[in-house]
């Protein structure tokens, strides 16, 4: 039964892996997005606090 011999398959698994794990990580960390998030409201917001009527 040949599919139960792993030699063909470890190898082709530990390949795999390589490219996972070296290849496309700075591939994708490279990637520059065309819309970069912008703040929009600049100015703080003051908060209040809660009045609690049961303290």
């Amino acid at each position: 039964m040949p599919q139960l011999d792993p030699t063909p398959w470890l190898a082709i698994m530990a390949f795999t892996w390589l490219v996972f794990l070296v290849a496309l990580p700075p591939k994708i960390m490279a990637h520059l997005f065309s819309n970069e998030a912008t703040s929009q409201d600049t100015e703080t917001s003051k908060t209040q606090t809660w009045n609690w009527p049961w303290l």
